[in-house]
């Protein structure tokens, strides 16, 4: 029964203690900042992305897997570089294929002219 009275009094104590710090404010300082859980962004910002930027990639992790945000962001800017390269790979293709077919056309005219070249007038071969 003593025991009883003394944990019914530990207890009442402990509570009493607990409730004066909650009031009171503790020590009066308000708790800083939480630190943002961000890592540096390793991506740069003055040149287009390589292999090895994208090998680098860490995403920060959050509580239930990465950051929605800075994932989306990430992955926009890697579709948006990987759209502007086809672009461009299209329209370089582009310009080779008509370069060579003006090579090939203006080969056949040269030989074309060359050969009609030796035919007088009336389109007979000259001796």
């Amino acid at each position: 029964m003593v025991v009883f009275w003394f944990l019914l009094i530990a207890l009442v104590v402990v509570v009493a203690a607990v409730a004066l710090f909650v009031a009171g404010g503790g020590s009066g300082a308000a708790l800083p900042e939480a630190a943002a859980d961000r890592t540096v962004w390793p991506l740069p910002a003055d040149r287009p992305m390589a292999r090895a930027d994208v090998d680098t990639l860490r995403l920060p992790v959050a509580l239930r897997g990465y950051r929605m945000a800075e994932a989306d962001e990430a992955l926009d800017r890697l579709g948006a570089e990987l759209a502007e390269r086809d672009a461009r790979i299209a329209e370089l293709e582009a310009a080779l294929a008509g370069a060579q077919a003006a090579a090939m056309g203006g080969g056949a005219q040269a030989k074309g002219r060359a050969g009609s070249g030796d035919r007088d007038d009336d389109g007979e071969k000259k001796a």
